[in-house]
């Protein structure tokens, strides 16, 4: 055993209601099923740590809405990885919560069960947007959930919003903005709406805000949380000082994780893989996780170093040169050299500290730069980019 670091995702499928934008494997499901889901789910814990060879430094419940099965039952998961893996004592145990499922009773459990963040889906501090995106809870109620959940003792919090919404205005955004940051959250992750196809939102005809106006929003983001002492660590994320979610920082840092429970990701080694999206499936077979596994695939150095890029990119520390170097044996300059000068003479990247990162501008145009860090196939061996 050789006590290698390792994150843990537990996926917890289960809603009150699906949203009108959420293409998130979730939906509502009775109490007997959501049992029968966790008993599932601890099997699976159960034969992963039969491997004894993890040390787990965070652990994230997503969903769906994990917060509407009892908290006990929320223990009870809590435990099974306890006595299956090495949990760091210091971990950072994440929980995503919706306004309207959260009560005191649960919220003790969660703090019996060594949860120590909660991440509050608000979106919006306007009760039409709130309407308009299909979420169960007002304004108001979110202000109660948000009470509650530091009553319970919670000091490490982080709340969602949503901004590109249909209708919303650049001055709708901020004064969803200042509402949520006046009451002080450690972390506040800031996404833009992406209509997804297969939803309700993507068969409805949405007056959705211009480009300019999406890329105002976005400007506005960082400088009204920056005023209230937030600083931005990733392309959707602000915390204060100390609370970047280190659960998400491992994500894009290319960190081992095993994802648990149904339709969850994992990448292990150069391994990548899913578990099935099939209910079904996956509760006949969790006990038997290799029988459940889906898209296995494993990664050459080509993927590795596209991935290394695309997910460092993501965050305003951007990539670490000489960490590119240990991991690949390359020089990211030989490899990556020309792309880079070519987004820096245009202001797109920057370098500083033999890190690249993205520029204020560059950030708008994420998806572009990122697309160049793509290695052609013949020459992934030589490391040379595509050419645009």
């Amino acid at each position: 055993m050789d006590g290698r670091e390792l994150e843990l995702y537990l996926h917890i499928p289960f809603c009150i209601r699906k949203c009108a934008y959420c293409d998130f494997l979730s939906w509502a499901a009775s109490s007997e099923k959501q049992r029968e889901y966790v008993e599932a789910l601890k099997r699976e814990i159960r034969a992963w740590g039969e491997t004894g060879e993890y040390r787990v430094t965070s652990v994230f419940f997503g969903g769906g809405t994990p917060s509407v099965l009892p908290g006990e039952w929320l223990w009870e998961l809590m435990e099974e990885v306890r006595e299956a893996f090495s949990l760091e004592t210091a971990a950072e145990i994440s929980l995503e919560a919706n306004p309207g499922t959260l009560d005191m009773g649960k919220l003790r459990a969660y703090r019996q069960a060594g949860i120590n963040r909660v991440s509050l889906g608000c979106q919006s501090a306007r009760d039409e947007e709130l309407a308009l995106l299909g979420r169960i809870h007002t304004y108001e109620e979110f202000l109660e959930s948000y009470e509650l959940v530091r009553r319970a003792g919670f000091s490490n919090v982080n709340v969602d919003l949503m901004s590109g919404l249909p209708g919303q205005r650049v001055r709708d955004w901020e004064e969803s903005l200042e509402k949520i940051a006046a009451l002080g959250p450690e972390h506040i992750s800031a996404y833009s709406l992406i209509v997804e196809e297969g939803t309700p939102f993507a068969s409805m005809e949405l007056e959705l805000p211009s480009e300019e106006e999406e890329r105002l929003m976005y400007q506005r983001t960082g400088e009204v949380l920056g005023a209230w002492g937030y600083g931005q660590y990733e392309i959707s994320n602000y915390a204060k000082p100390g609370f970047a979610c280190r659960h998400n920082v491992g994500y894009w840092k290319r960190s081992p994780y095993l994802g648990l429970g149904l339709g969850a990701a994992s990448l292990l080694g150069e391994c990548r893989w899913n578990n099935t999206s099939s209910l079904e499936a996956y509760l006949a077979g969790s006990g038997q996780p290799e029988s459940i596994r889906e898209n296995w695939e494993r990664l050459g150095r080509k993927e590795q170093m596209e991935e290394f890029c695309f997910l460092g990119l993501r965050m305003t520390e951007g990539i670490d040169r000489e960490e590119f170097q240990r991991l690949f044996g390359r020089s990211f300059q030989e490899v990556y050299g020309p792309v880079v000068q070519r987004y820096k003479t245009m202001g797109l990247l920057q370098e500083s500290q033999g890190r690249v990162s993205l520029t204020s501008s560059g950030i708008s145009v994420s998806n572009r730069i990122m697309a160049d860090f793509l290695l052609e196939e013949e020459q992934a061996g030589a490391g040379m980019p595509k050419s645009r």
